[in-house]
C-alpha cells in the first residue's frame, strides 16, 4: 500500500486550476469542468495527478498513460485498464488523499468541526457519543471516528450504509484501520486496508 497526502490548499486558485488542466488528458479535463467551483476542480485535478504519480512511482503505468475510470453501483471508482490495482481518493478543505493497493482500499480525510448533538446522535453510537463529549479535543475525536467509518465503507465499496452508527462496534478482522490526526492543520485521516495473511 502506498498513499499520498496533499495539504497545501492555499494553492487552490483559478490560476492553478488552469495550469493543472494542461497536465491531464482530455477526458479528465471534461470531468473536471463539470465542477462549477474552484475547489472541486482543483481537488479533481490534483487527486488525478497524485494517483498518476503513485502509479508511475510503483512502476504500474508509464508517465503520461491516460487513466480510464469506471465506478461500481455505489460510486467507488476503479481503473478500467488495471483491474488488479485498487485505489481510493478523498478530499476536504484541509487535505487531499490518494491511496493505492493490490487489495480493496478506502481512505477518508475530514476537517475538524464541532459536531451538533443531532449530528452526533445520527452517526455515532452511544459509546462514541460519550467519547466525543468527554474528549479534551472533541473535534479531533469526532473526525477520527468519522474517517474510520467512511474509510471502512469505501474499502468495502458499499458507500455509507444504514450501519453508520454501529459499524465500528463490530469486529472487522479482515480490515486494518490506520488513523492519524493533524491538529495543526485541523483534519483527521484514515486508511482502511485488507489485512495481509
Amino acid at each position: 500500500m502506498v498513499y499520498s497526502l496533499f495539504t497545501d490548499l492555499d494553492r487552490c486558485t483559478p490560476e492553478e486550476v488552469q495550469r493543472l488542466l494542461l497536465l491531464v488528458p482530455d477526458a479528465q479535463r471534461v470531468e473536471t469542468l463539470k465542477f462549477k467551483h474552484t475547489f472541486g476542480q482543483f481537488a479533481t485535478l490534483k487527486s488525478y495527478l497524485m494517483l498518476e504519480n503513485l502509479l508511475t512511482s510503483q512502476g504500474i503505468v508509464s508517465a503520461g498513460t491516460p487513466l480510464r475510470f469506471e465506478t461500481n453501483a455505489h460510486g467507488k471508482p476503479h481503473l478500467v485498464d488495471f483491474p488488479h490495482i485498487h485505489f481510493n481518493i478523498s478530499h476536504c478543505p484541509k487535505a487531499i488523499a490518494v491511496a493505492v493497493d493490490d487489495k480493496p482500499i478506502g481512505v477518508d480525510v475530514e476537517r475538524y468541526v464541532t459536531p451538533s448533538n443531532s449530528l452526533l446522535n445520527y452517526c455515532m453510537n452511544d459509546d462514541e457519543v460519550r467519547q466525543v463529549r468527554e474528549s479534551d479535543h472533541p473535534e479531533a475525536t469526532f473526525a477520527s471516528f468519522w474517517t474510520m467509518k467512511e474509510a471502512l465503507f469505501k474499502q468495502r465499496g458499499t458507500g455509507i450504509t444504514h450501519e453508520l452508527r454501529e459499524v465500528l462496534a463490530h469486529p472487522h478482522p479482515d480490515v486494518e484501520l490506520d488513523t492519524k490526526t493533524f491538529d495543526a492543520q485541523q483534519f483527521a485521516f484514515t486508511i482502511a486496508t485488507a489485512v495481509r495473511s
